[in-house]
């Protein structure tokens, strides 16, 4: 989604080392290596292992893929011998690939396991985390993350139902609970749509990994280097405005007030949506958000 738009705005220096921090299925890391020169380099990240078989078929010198989230990126990079780099590009949240494979879990559209795990080698499945949080977590996670209104009533009748013997272990279980519970929702959208998505937020730690992932991508970006980061909901959205307006003005030190003010580290360049022609190849593109910045002073 927004591929060009997001190549365009990233690759201004087309002999620099680039980062794409969601390899997925490779869409924006083919585009980039288009644009890159034979001098320049292209590492990406992903914490799925079927993205990094996919990573594999590329047969390019210029590129690398590492099995691992982009809030390791500096650590990774500095294992690879870079310190700076000239673009970094974040594509948030799931892809459609594992929306699409009924066994990831990720979709109330298929009966499946309820797993969600990004990483399939590691870390607790929805299904474990609802085996064993009370009532106050699960509420707690679908509420900030689902930004669900019923998260109370939702949590309750998940925990009903574990004390009955029958915990929800499936999707289609997950969904159908959700669906009985909530007795309403706006138009055109399913009952368990938001805490699908407040699980799978939780059971990745995704905004936690996107707040280390912009600080990494801010002490790693040389002068001049863009930013650049898709994101697909409004608390995804909010962390990367907040964070760019933050680095993009003057910082003044209240503690040492006669100090001069902190030089702005970004600028932030735009915000852009997809277009009605690719909404319409593409319904998921219409929640997409791309923002850009560009390094503005030497990191630190």
């Amino acid at each position: 989604m927004l591929l060009n738009e997001a190549v365009l705005a990233l690759v201004k220096q087309p002999d620099g080392v680039f980062v794409d921090g969601t390899f997925g299925r490779g869409g924006h890391s083919r585009a980039v290596l288009a644009k890159l020169s034979p001098a320049g380099r292209l590492v990406a990240f992903d914490k799925d292992p079927e993205a990094i078989a996919e990573a594999a078929t590329i047969d390019d010198p210029r590129f690398a893929i590492r099995h691992a989230g982009f809030g390791d990126m500096a650590s990774e990079l500095r294992g690879l011998g870079i310190a700076r780099v000239q673009g970094v590009l974040l594509d948030i949240g799931v892809s459609s690939p594992q929306i699409d494979n009924p066994e990831r879990g990720f979709s109330f559209r298929h009966d499946a396991p309820l797993d969600m795990r990004m990483d399939t080698t590691r870390g607790e499945t929805a299904a474990e985390f609802l085996a064993r949080a009370d009532v106050r977590e699960i509420a707690e996670v679908i509420r900030d993350y689902g930004e669900e209104r019923f998260a109370v009533q939702i949590a309750k009748a998940l925990v009903a139902r574990r004390e009955s013997g029958s915990p929800v272990v499936r999707t289609g279980e997950l969904a159908a609970l959700v669906a009985r519970t909530v007795k309403t929702r706006e138009q055109g959208q399913d009952p368990a749509t938001r805490t699908f998505q407040a699980l799978r937020i939780h059971v990745n730690a995704e905004l936690e990994a996107l707040e280390q992932g912009l600080n990494a991508a801010l002490a790693l970006l040389a002068p001049g280097g863009r930013l650049v980061v898709i994101s697909f909901h409004s608390l995804e959205d909010r962390i990367v405005k907040t964070f760019i307006a933050r680095e993009s003005r003057d910082a003044f030190d209240r503690r040492a007030p006669m100090a001069p003010p902190r030089a702005l580290r970004l600028a932030a360049l735009g915000r852009l949506k997809p277009s009605e022609a690719e909404i319409a190849a593409n319904p998921r593109a219409r929640s997409a958000v791309m923002r850009v910045a560009e390094r503005t002073e030497a990191p630190l």
